[in-house]
C-alpha cells in the first residue's frame, strides 16, 4: 500500500476567523490557497498518477483541499475520516489504513502538526515529527505489508512550491 499524505492548503487566518464566532473547524481556504492548491494538485498528478481512495479530515479547509484533489484525480467520492482531525492519533490512522481492502494507493488530507507526527510514527515509531509538511505540501509513504508503526518507507516529500512547478 502507498499512502499519500497531504496537508490542507492555505486557509484564512486563525485569529481573524476566530473573531467571526464560528468554530475553527469551519475555517475556509483563501482564494489564493485554493488557486495554489489547484496547481499543486496538477503537479501531484505528474508524480503520482493514480489514487484509489481519497480521505479527509471533516474540517472545512481539509475537505475543500480534498475536493480539489478529487477533481484533479477524477474521483467521485471523498471519504470523511474523523481520525484525520487535528487531535487524531497515529494508532487510529494505522487502524483505519489496515481496515482498507483492495486499495493500493490512498490519499489522506489533514492538518499539521498531526500529519507530520503520523508520518514520523509510521516511518520510525517516533513521538516527534521529523517530516514537516507545509500547507499544500505532500509526502508519499510505502508499506510492504500492513501499515503499522515503523513499517513505512518514505518515497518522497515535496513542498507546495515544487508541486506547483511540476504543474508547469
Amino acid at each position: 500500500m502507498r499512502v499519500l499524505i497531504v496537508r490542507h492548503a492555505v486557509a484564512e487566518d486563525r485569529e481573524t476567523f476566530a473573531r467571526s464566532g464560528a468554530p475553527d473547524s469551519e475555517r475556509p481556504l483563501t482564494e489564493r490557497g485554493r488557486a495554489r492548491m489547484q496547481r499543486a494538485a496538477q503537479g501531484l498528478r505528474r508524480v503520482l498518477s493514480d489514487i484509489d481512495l481519497l480521505a479527509t479530515s471533516p474540517y472545512l479547509r481539509a475537505s475543500d483541499t480534498a475536493a480539489i484533489l478529487a477533481t484533479a484525480y477524477s474521483l467521485a467520492t471523498v471519504h470523511r475520516v474523523d481520525a484525520l482531525e487535528p487531535d487524531g492519533t497515529s494508532t487510529a490512522i494505522a487502524d483505519w489504513l489496515r481496515s482498507l481492502t483492495g486499495v493500493s494507493t490512498v490519499a489522506i488530507v489533514g492538518h499539521e502538526p498531526s500529519l507530520g507526527l503520523h508520518a514520523s510514527w509510521l516511518l520510525a515509531s517516533s513521538a516527534r515529527a521529523f517530516v514537516p509538511l507545509r500547507k499544500g505540501g505532500a509526502c508519499l509513504l510505502a508499506f510492504e505489508g500492513r501499515p503499522a508503526k515503523a513499517t513505512a518507507t518514505l518515497k518522497w516529500a515535496l513542498p507546495p512550491r515544487i508541486l506547483r512547478r511540476l504543474a508547469e
